[in-house]
Parts: structure tokens; sequence; C-alpha cells
């Protein structure tokens, strides 16, 4: 049970603006512009941009300053915006096979067709803090200019093969399903429905997945790795790079290309461990917003993990179970559901309160007796 909360309006705008006060920190400070949040804290910017489901990085910036860093209430802020914008439509099916790739790697093979690009990546380095970043100003005493960004578009030549080609080829992996119908229910109109284990979910599952807290997909890959699950792949591909995205336009009769976006897009390859198939391989699939490999892995191994019922494998963890996945997953839904007990619930704890007391009372009585 809620109840009102009268006559504390001067005591929640004073908490505003210290609120306010905190977060804008030293005023003597310069303050933080959000094309430095986009430059230098880019990839809490685009985990920002793909679980708040909005493509748009200097919103994701600016609700990253308004959250004084709090990624978690910055996809809050970046949901609560997209929920008043205007919807046109829905764009066709980016074409990731003609990405133009900044990053390119692949775990199943060492002469990767089209070559291996490793790009930008924390992988092989050196986990060590570097003190040279203390420095404030561009141009310090000792500090080394960065080096001219190289062009990156198409560096091997032009669009790059598909890693898992040549296993499918042969059969020993499974070909991807086409899709039915037109276009995916979208989850953000239309409520989800459980138990969403049948193939035909899978566009709904994928969904929630890109949508999922990075660190809840995480866990969920850990687990089923580790053994709750029968899931332990091989990284046939992950790519990151720039994506066309085209839109039919029907007074023209036409695609027309509306723009580009940047995205990460990983497939997994794992053992099939059931009866319904010949012995092969199968994928998981994980494709994220902007700069963010390891929720895309962690999206591909979760996938491939929630297919367990579909390939007539045997349910043994929770990364396996639809339900209990899509449904945690949700990081603003979570997030608001715990946080939630921080506001006033005086009447249920006075109720429970008076439950105790009349149970000891009555303890006490029996033993009196």
């Amino acid at each position: 049970m809620y109840v009102a909360v009268k006559g504390g309006e001067k005591a929640i705008s004073a908490a505003h603006e210290l609120l306010r006060r905190e977060g804008r920190g030293d005023p003597s400070v310069p303050d933080l512009g959000i094309d430095q949040l986009i430059g230098q804290l880019r990839l809490a910017v685009d985990r920002v941009m793909a679980e708040g489901s909005l493509y748009d990085r200097d919103l994701a910036a600016l609700a990253i300053k308004q959250a004084q860093g709090d990624l978690l209430e910055a996809v809050f802020l970046v949901r609560a915006y997209r929920t008043t914008l205007p919807r046109f439509g829905s764009s066709l099916a980016v074409d990731t096979s003609a990405m133009r790739v900044l990053r390119r790697i692949s775990a199943t093979w060492k002469d990767l067709p089209g070559g291996q690009i490793l790009g930008a990546t924390f992988d092989y380095t050196h986990r060590l803090l570097d003190r040279t970043l203390f420095r404030a100003e561009a141009g310090a005493a000792g500090s080394s200019p960065l080096p001219v960004e190289p062009d990156t578009d198409f560096p091997l030549g032009g669009p790059l093969p598909r890693a898992l080609d040549a296993l499918v080829a042969e059969g020993l992996l499974e070909r991807p399903e086409p899709s039915e119908g037109d276009a995916c229910r979208d989850i953000t109109r239309h409520p989800l429905e459980l138990p969403a284990d049948a193939p035909a979910d899978r566009g709904v599952r994928l969904q929630a997945l890109a949508r999922a807290d990075e660190g809840f997909l995480l866990g969920m890959a850990y687990s089923t790795q580790r053994g709750f699950g029968a899931v332990h792949p091989f990284t046939g591909e992950l790519r990151r790079g720039w994506v066309e995205v085209s839109f039919f336009s029907e007074e023209l009769g036409f695609d027309v290309v509306i723009g580009e976006i940047e995205l990460t897009e990983c497939e997994t390859v794992s053992r099939y461990t059931g009866t319904a198939r010949p012995p092969c391989f199968t994928r998981g699939y994980g494709l994220v917003f902007g700069n963010n490999e390891r929720k895309a892995l962690s999206m591909s191994i979760t996938d491939r993990a929630l297919r367990a019922k579909e390939l007539d494998e045997p349910v043994v963890g929770p990364a396996q179970n639809p339900e209990f996945v899509l449904l945690h997953g949700d990081n603003v839904d979570a997030s608001g559901f715990v946080q939630h007990i921080k506001l006033p619930h005086y009447v249920d704890f006075q109720a429970d309160l008076s439950l105790i007391r009349g149970l000891r009372a009555k303890r006490q009585n029996d033993k009196d007796i």
C-alpha cells in the first residue's frame, strides 16, 4: 500500500538543488563538455546508447552528465526521452555483410578469409595505470601527439566475407533461419509474451537481450560457460564498423539510405549436445549499438543458451530459461523495482510490525499458560 506524502515539497526542492551542486563539483574546475564525454568516455556513451535503445551519442552523453556518471540512471533518462519521439515507421534490415569494418577478429580461424583486423582493443594491453593521463592539457611536457587517424574505410579492399561461411558450405554449421513476416514484434510497443521459447520468438528474445544490462548478460554468459548450461562456444567472428540504414519511402517507391550507424556484431559457434539434429555446430548471435564487444559476446552466448528447447537440449541453468533471462535482464525495470523500497512504506511496515508484535504476545501467553 502506498500513501501520499504531504508537506515535503520544500525538502524535495532542496534535495534537487543539492544534487545539482554536487553534480557540478568545484566551480573553479572547467565544466565537462558533451564533446569531451563522446570523445574520451566513448565506451560509456555507447553502453548508455545501446541499453537506452536510442542511437544518439549526443543524448547519451548528455544523460551521463546529468546522471553524474551513473550509467543506469542515464539509461533511464534516455529511455524516458525515447518514449516522447514520434515514430514514422521501421527501417529495413541492415546488411552487416557490407559493414565498413573497423575491427574484425575470429578465434576459430587463424588465416581468416579476408584477414583479421585487430583495431582498437583492450585485449592486448597491460592492466597498468597510465599516470600520464593525469596531465590535464594536451601538449603538456613530455606528452607525445596522437598519430593521424588512418583511413579505415574498407582497409582490406572492400566488404569482408563471413568467417563462418566455410562451415555452412560444408554442412557443419546450421544456416541462419529466415525471419517470418515483414517485421518482428516490437517489444517497446507490445508487451513481452512468455514463454518466448519457440524458434519464431528468437527475434523478440534478441531485442530484449540487446536492451538488457551488460553486467546481467555477462553473468548469464559466464554461468553457462561454468556448467550451468551446455554453452562454451568459440568466437566465430566479431566485427565492429559502420553500416548503412535504409528506409522504404512509400512516396518515392524505393529504398532511401538515411544514414550510417556503428554496430558491434558477434557470432559464436557451439557444439550441439541435443538429439533433434545430426552432429553439427550451432550459432549464437549478438548485435549492439556502438563499440560494445563484451555486451555483443555475452548476448551471443546467452542467445545460444536460450535456444535449448528449440534444439532439444536439457534445461539445467538459469541462462537457458527465457522467463528468467528476459524478465530480469532489463536494468530499468530492475533498478526501479529494487530502488522503490527507499520510498515511504510506512503503512506496510506498521502492518508487519503489528503482526509480529501480536504473534510474540500470543506466544508469550501460550508459554504462561
